[in-house]
C-alpha cells in the first residue's frame, strides 16, 4: 500500500537587489548525484528528530553557507510520488531572506550558484513546482516581510 510521509524540505532563497527586486538564488547539480546539471532551490531530506523548519534551515546553510535574515513558512506543501519506494513525499515549502550581496557557497551536491532576477530564475528552475513556488514566495514577501500575516508565517 502507498504510503504518505514528510520527508524533504524546500527552501527559496531571496535577497534584495539593486534595483531594490528580489533576487533568487539558484543551484545547479554536480555531476554524479541525482538530476545533473539541472538547476534547483535549496531541497533535502528531513534527518530524524528534526522539524522540517529546523531541516530547512540546516540545509540551508549546507548546501549555501547562508543563514537568514528571516525566515518564513510559505504556508504551501508540495508532493511528489517516488515510484521507487511507492511514496507519496509530502515537502514542506520555506522562503529565506538573506542580507543584500549575500553570496552562497555551494556545497558538494552542486557545482555552482547563480543569483537571479526572479524571472531568469524561474525559467531555469527545472521542476514546475519550483517555478510556482517561488512566485508564491516573491508574491508573499514583495513588500520585504509577508505583511498582514507575518505573524503566522514568519519562522524566526
Amino acid at each position: 500500500m502507498t504510503r504518505t510521509a514528510v520527508r524533504f524540505v524546500d527552501v527559496y532563497v531571496l535577497r534584495p537587489g539593486a534595483t531594490g527586486e528580489y533576487e533568487a538564488l539558484v543551484l545547479r547539480r554536480a555531476a554524479g548525484g541525482r538530476c545533473p546539471g539541472s538547476w534547483e532551490a535549496v531541497h533535502g531530506r528531513i534527518e530524524p528528530g528534526e522539524t522540517p523548519a529546523e531541516a530547512a534551515l540546516r540545509e540551508l546553510r549546507e548546501e549555501t553557507g547562508l543563514a537568514p535574515v528571516r525566515f518564513y513558512n510559505l504556508s504551501r506543501v508540495e508532493t511528489f510520488y517516488l515510484h521507487r519506494t511507492d511514496e507519496i513525499a509530502l515537502i514542506p515549502v520555506f522562503a529565506a531572506i538573506v542580507a543584500e550581496g549575500a553570496e552562497a557557497v555551494p556545497g558538494e551536491e552542486h557545482d555552482a550558484a547563480a543569483w537571479l532576477a526572479v524571472p531568469e530564475a524561474t525559467a531555469r528552475f527545472a521542476w514546475p513546482r519550483e517555478r510556482r513556488a517561488l512566485g508564491d514566495a516573491v508574491a508573499l514577501l514583495a513588500a520585504g516581510d509577508a505583511g498582514a500575516v507575518e505573524d503566522v508565517l514568519r519562522v524566526c
